[in-house]
């Protein structure tokens, strides 16, 4: 025997507990533990449970509730999907509009201007072709399939970027929706069961590095040349900083009584601050560039060089394809090889982040005064005995 189900009244529905509460005919009322309270569509296409959103209690009366559900049953029966009757009803918002509108929501909190634009153009490239003008509601894990598949083997890194994004715009919608379902973007639970894990389609490709052991050999061609991109690179180095950090630094930045670059918060990648201390080598440096101080507008290397400026001032004394990033795996490999100093030391020395979240909560100091005496000691091997 088939139990009834007992109708909602009106004036129970906002005092029902948490949970989901039945109405009888697909509907269903769904209460959260923060108190929002929602309807919800449920039904099945072949053999699936589809959930559709109805909108909170705030928007419509259990009356007008039961009308809406009343006609998506109707569809069902003439083999139409009930997401039609929700599209002649109110059209809901495309997913190319919930992203413009999720992009200019956070852009006050990127560090970097350009992200804004970067995920303005690879969702506008790689997903609005396939799901832009699809309302919210409808899309589905096929949906999410038919953007990556062209692009997750041939352009893996590229493919994951735009995933997470599209992962970051439903997230958004669904909750402006009141949408209570899965992501059918993420990753964990969903898409790693379809796609293969990006490592393993596309091997991390580190940076070309130059071996530690030519360094030396490489500073020396470096400090016979007196452009600002040389100095540049010795700096970076000198110093095994990053080559944005290095091009983008000023004057205010540097403290010649202690020997300190300080580099604010919003010029790293971690967010924080970095204290570099500065060996001879630096010191020296600075002299040399103090000279063109009036001209540079603040700016270390007068004006601020670009990437590829760095680029081609190492390769033409280096006679090879290394980057100028790969000068950071070059000071760590010396680390590793030729110095008793810890990991830790070692990884702070390139500013990366505590990764164990139980140590970082504990790592209050910057190790600063070891690294003080690590750096002098890579200033020292650079310069070589043949050059003293």
């Amino acid at each position: 025997m088939t139990r009834e189900v007992r109708k909602l009244k009106a004036i129970q529905i906002n005092s029902l507990p948490p949970g989901t509460h039945s109405d009888g005919g697909n509907l269903f009322l769904r209460v959260r533990e923060s108190g929002s309270r929602s309807w919800v569509f449920r039904y099945k296409q072949n053999g699936r449970a589809i959930e559709l959103g109805l909108g909170s209690t705030n928007d419509r009366t259990l009356a007008e509730v039961r009308d809406a559900a009343n006609d998506m049953r109707r569809a069902i029966a003439r083999g139409q999907s009930p997401k039609e009757v929700l599209r002649v009803e109110k059209p809901g918002k495309t997913f190319a509009e919930y992203a413009r509108e999720c992009i200019e929501h956070k852009k006050a909190g990127w560090r970097n201007s350009k992200h804004a634009s970067q995920w303005t153009n690879t969702l506008a490239q790689y997903a609005f072709p396939f799901i832009g003008d699809k309302s919210i509601t409808d899309i589905g894990v096929d949906d999410v399939k038919s953007v990556l598949n062209p692009i997750w083997k041939g352009k893996t890194e590229t493919a994951s970027r735009v995933r997470q994004r599209i992962e970051v715009v439903l997230d958004y919608a669904f909750l402006h929706e009141d949408i209570d379902k899965s992501n059918p973007a993420r990753w964990k639970g969903c898409l790693d069961h379809i796609f293969a894990a990006p490592k393993k389609v596309s091997p991390v490709v580190h940076f070309n590095a130059i071996p530690y052991t030519k360094l030396p050999e490489v500073m020396r061609a470096l400090r016979a040349k007196t452009s600002m991109s040389a100095y540049c690179v010795r700096w970076i180095a000198l110093t095994a900083c990053r080559s944005s950090e290095a091009r983008g630094m000023t004057w205010e930045e540097i403290d010649m009584v202690s020997k300190t670059w300080t580099i604010p918060p919003n010029r790293m990648k971690s967010g924080r601050e970095h204290r570099v201390p500065l060996n001879e080598e630096c010191i020296e440096i600075l002299v040399k560039l103090d000279q063109f101080r009036s001209a540079s507008d603040g700016m270390m290397f007068i004006q601020k060089l670009s990437d590829v400026a760095a680029s081609k001032a190492l390769k033409i004394v280096s006679y090879s394809e290394a980057t100028v990033h790969g000068l950071r795996s070059s000071f760590r490999d010396w680390c590793g090889d030729h110095t008793n100093f810890s990991r830790e030391v070692c990884e702070a020395a390139l500013a990366h982040a505590v990764q164990n979240q139980t140590e970082a909560a504990y790592r209050r100091s910057d190790l600063f005064e070891k690294r003080r005496d690590l750096m002098m000691q890579w200033g020292k091997y650079l310069y070589n005995s043949n050059d003293l």
